[in-house]
């Protein structure tokens, strides 16, 4: 596998197919108290395709299976439409899945799924081209929470006594779009002071679905197309910025290490949570994302070109530090070290 985050399977001569399950974990719990469904569908996806980009392989198929204690229609509508809006953003067909009533089981809705992807034998990325000391981290944006943290985020918002109705205290920022309660995406809600965000909207926002563009920046270099900016060689490694946060980067090669010297802007969302829940940057920074979704490792001599190619199509995408042989992630503008995948 490619540091843990997909499977990958022989398949004749020339293809691997890599395989990866996931589910959106206690966000449901937030869902449920609004019965706002509209996001967790595309949760559910990202963070299985995501996963498989991480090894190079493009996302093929999704499959579903949400365990209920009681049928719904209209959740399961919303389900249906949060998915089929999910596979279409991340190019994949969804081949059918399952739905189980369990009430003696089950007290709440749960929700996963399997993604399956392919890549051709020997373009896998799994650290072997990586040069420690030589090679540039690059991090996307995310679009918020994803799914991860739900556990903390619960438990500041019940010590903090906020309900997930009111408005939220922070603005979003200018680059993310929002699915309201309800089921329209909408941009940057909360400079319409008639029509904030609600505070639970803000924390159901779904994971960002990074198959546009990675897909169509491994197929440029892999090709070579014109106007690509880099060859596929200079891409030595992809992370999808999970549970563990920071620690995600020291699943690819133990003898990595990472230097973030300027992390991408945190959240509002994340900084409110860190305030009212008086957590170190060390707890914040291996349970959430902080604003950085996922991270591609360059060659030095694509960084620049490839950063502003992405950057065009995810804005906020920046050069964000560089790799030595440590073994470690340190960020030392916040005091920060890590030494292991958490």
């Amino acid at each position: 596998g490619g540091g843990g985050f997909s499977g990958l399977i022989e398949f004749g001569d020339d293809a691997l197919l890599a395989l990866c399950t996931d589910g959106v974990g206690s966000k449901l719990m937030l869902a449920a108290e609004m019965r706002a469904y509209e996001g967790v569908g595309m949760d559910c996806v990202a963070m299985n395709v995501n996963d498989l980009l991480c090894v190079g392989a493009e996302p093929l198929a999704f499959v579903d299976y949400v365990a209920t204690p009681r049928p719904d229609p209209e959740v399961h509508a919303s389900l249906g439409r949060s998915l089929r809006r999910a596979c279409d953003a991340a190019r994949v067909t969804l081949c059918g899945g399952e739905t189980a009533t369990l009430p003696d089981m089950v007290k709440e809705l749960d929700m996963s799924g399997t993604a399956l992807g392919w890549v051709r034998r020997g373009d896998q990325l799994d650290g072997r081209r990586v040069e420690p000391g030589r090679d540039v981290l690059v991090g996307i944006p995310s679009s918020g929470t994803h799914s991860n943290g739900y556990s903390l985020v619960r438990k500041v918002l019940e010590v903090a006594g906020v309900s997930l109705t009111e408005s939220s205290p922070f603005e979003a920022d200018e680059h993310r779009s929002f699915v309201r309660a309800g089921g329209p995406i909408v941009r940057n809600p909360s400079m319409d002071q008639e029509n904030l965000l609600t505070i639970g909207e803000v924390f159901l926002n779904p994971t960002h679905i990074y198959v546009d563009p990675i897909v169509s920046l491994l197929d440029a270099a892999r090709e070579g197309q014109p106007g690509a900016p880099c060859s596929y060689s200079d891409i030595k490694g992809m992370f999808h910025i999970t549970g563990g946060g920071l620690t995600n980067l020291l699943r690819l090669r133990k003898d990595l290490g990472f230097r973030i010297r300027e992390p991408l802007p945190v959240p509002p969302e994340m900084v409110w949570l860190q305030s009212k829940g008086k957590i170190t940057n060390a707890e914040m920074y291996r349970t959430f994302n902080m604003g950085m979704g996922f991270a591609i490792l360059l060659s030095a001599e694509s960084a620049n070109a490839t950063t502003q190619w992405l950057a065009s199509r995810i804005p906020g995408t920046r050069i964000v530090g560089e790799t030595d042989s440590s073994g470690r992630v340190t960020v030392e503008s916040l005091g920060i070290e890590y030494g292991e995948y958490a």
